[in-house]
């Protein structure tokens, strides 16, 4: 059992931009894929978890602080580790080095685990697998605040969830949301600024046919913060909350 787990990773250029950078939304499934390998190591993988237990991973909130993105062809290390579970939630660390050892990429997440069929939310302890023990600080030293609109929000754009978008869990990839809130932003407006940070919160999933109402709200633009929250249009049901840091 790796306490804690690294990996590297070449940047391909189906994952880059018109910067020839990481797309955030590749980082992220990076990161997911760095946890859910992480998880499988451990002993608590899906197929395990869902056999035993019935219940699944739902990534709940992410919050990410990018020093510099990575580039095309440059080789990345990315470790993880987890935190002791706690009564619902379960704490996931990420770290991105670039080849000199410099961290480029922090992240934190917190993940919870949900019934299968019901997806009604289960408490930790229902997993009887150890976690292993990390002494080591937190990626991000913060506190998950509520994230909430200052002014009035603003329709962006719809999006229907179609097969692309979906996952194994059979609704939208976590890292799928990030693609929709960057596309609330022109071109011009990604080549004047850059996502320095990103805070997701993560509140109903989204399903295969549905669609999203992306709203925007700039009253913070001042401060390049931009908050970004996402309805169903049928049930009128939050899918997520988010706030950005641009630079």
């Amino acid at each position: 059992m790796e306490a804690i787990f690294r990996k590297k990773y070449i940047v391909q250029p189906s994952e880059t931009d018109f910067r020839r950078q990481l797309k955030l939304s590749s980082l992220f499934l990076y990161l997911q894929d760095m946890a859910t390998e992480h998880a499988y190591n451990i002993g608590v993988g899906r197929d395990v978890l869902q056999k035993k237990y019935g219940i699944i991973w739902v990534l709940n909130r992410v919050k990410g602080e990018v020093i510099r993105y990575p580039m095309f062809k440059e080789e990345i290390t990315i470790e993880t580790w987890p935190e002791p579970p706690e009564k619902v939630q379960f704490n996931r660390n990420f770290l991105v080095y670039d080849k000199d050892g410099n961290i480029i990429v922090r992240a934190f997440s917190q993940w919870v685990v949900i019934d299968f069929i019901t997806r009604k939310l289960r408490r930790s302890s229902i997993i009887e697998e150890e976690f292993p023990k990390v002494d080591r600080e937190r990626a991000i030293d913060c506190t998950l605040n509520k994230i909430k609109p200052r002014g009035k929000l603003n329709l962006g754009y719809k999006k229907t969830v179609g097969y692309s978008d979906i996952d194994i869990n059979e609704h939208l990839n976590n890292a799928k949301y990030i693609d929709y809130i960057m596309d609330c932003f022109s071109l011009e407006n990604h080549k004047k600024y850059s996502v320095k940070a990103i805070d997701i919160d993560y509140i109903h999933e989204a399903l295969p046919g549905e669609i999203i109402q992306l709203y925007t709200d700039t009253e913070d633009a001042k401060d390049n913060m931009v908050y970004i929250e996402g309805i169903n249009e049928n049930t009128k049901l939050t899918t997520f909350k988010a706030q950005i840091l641009r630079k």
